[in-house]
């Protein structure tokens, strides 16, 4: 009797915890599968032979070659990754549809395709989650206080205030200025308000700060003001809030460099899926934010001149185009392959440690 009454109030959670990650692997690798059709689309349209289009990495669940094309559509076992190869990418070939037989000015388009396709499915939607009607378009004029903290600066902010820059960096809406307080707002900022239609600069104002994963975050204490929601904003604010997450990206990689962050801030596809699992719990628009930041991130990351990704292989496409010739497809190889072996290994150590996360 106990184990049954035990079972019935278990299998529910746990079957609705596994379509979360269902939910989670699917978008995943919808994002990988939007990256790689932007690399095929390119290469397709500019001439440039496709041998294989794959979704997924490992052995081969399903497979078809198209008659006319003679393209292979693969879909692999770990929906960790996915891949477009095409004629002559990591040889030399003669043969004129080969990639490396391309003008350096189409290979540069089909190698920055994939990310530019992340990125862009971002912007779009982002608009289609802020134009949704439940979407408020916040500002940056204070409304509200929490109860729980006291200001106790000289310098006070006030309500009315709104909040036109943090530190040196200008906000407009909500996220902007979210993002720059959990960024800068761990030491005293100066705040500029406009009070009262006059321009005021704050001195040395001093927030809350949280501590997640071994770094310290400023903490927003107040709640902003709606802004009407019109079609203008809804426009302005898709596109400043798709350029503030890519501004995190950025940045967020630039902290890790420099050890405002450590390793424990670093996810792999388990910590990944983990995140997106979380995210459609908390609602609809929850998952839909956090599916454009992942997406994003997949452009930026791939954008990076590290060996292996999207981004070396533009570098040495640019070297290509300044020195007028190529540099010895050997060498390139050699760059390529320490890369990959590289990015493995970092798998492999963030990937153990997201398992272990998962039982801590």
């Amino acid at each position: 009797m106990s184990i049954s009454l035990f079972s019935g109030i278990l299998m529910p959670e746990i079957v609705t915890n596994i379509l979360y990650v269902i939910v989670a692997i699917f978008i995943f690798g919808l994002l990988i599968l939007i990256h790689e059709l932007g690399h095929y689309t390119a290469a397709r349209l500019l001439g440039v032979k496709v041998l294989e289009f794959s979704i997924g990495m490992g052995p081969a669940l399903v497979s078809y070659t198209s008659k006319k094309t003679e393209i292979k559509y693969s879909l692999r076992l770990f929906p960790i990754g996915g891949y477009v190869k095409m004629l002559g990418e990591d040889e030399e070939n003669d043969d004129p549809a080969a990639l490396n037989s391309a003008k350096p000015w189409k290979r540069l388009i089909i190698l920055s395709s994939g990310a530019l396709m992340n990125i862009l499915t971002g912007v779009i939607a982002m608009f289609i989650l802020v134009a949704t009607p439940n979407f408020l378009v916040g500002g940056t004029t204070v409304a509200e206080f929490d109860e729980s903290y006291t200001q106790t600066q000289s310098e006070e902010i006030l309500l009315g205030d709104r909040i036109v820059r943090i530190g040196d960096t200008k906000v407009k809406y909500y996220q902007e200025l979210a993002y720059e307080i959990m960024h800068q707002c761990y030491e005293p900022t100066d705040i500029t308000v406009v009070r009262n239609g006059e321009t005021v600069t704050l001195h040395n104002v001093v927030f809350p700060v949280i501590e997640e994963q071994g770094a310290v975050f400023g903490d927003m204490f107040f709640k902003v003001s709606a802004m009407e929601k019109t079609f203008g904003n809804v426009v302005s604010y898709s596109v400043h809030a798709s350029f503030s997450t890519i501004k995190m990206i950025w940045q967020s990689l630039f902290d890790l460099i420099t050890g405002r962050y450590g390793l424990s801030a670093v996810s792999g596809p388990v910590g990944v899926t983990k995140a997106v699992a979380e995210s459609a719990k908390l609602g609809v628009a929850n998952l839909v934010y956090m599916s454009i930041f992942i997406t994003m991130n997949l452009g930026v990351f791939n954008l990076l001149p590290l060996p292996a990704l999207d981004g070396s292989r533009i570098v040495f496409v640019l070297i290509e185009m300044i020195r007028g010739k190529p540099i010895n497809p050997k060498y390139e190889g050699y760059v390529h392959l320490a890369g990959i072996i590289v990015l493995l290994i970092l798998m492999v150590v963030v990937t153990f440690k997201d398992i272990i996360s998962l039982f801590s």
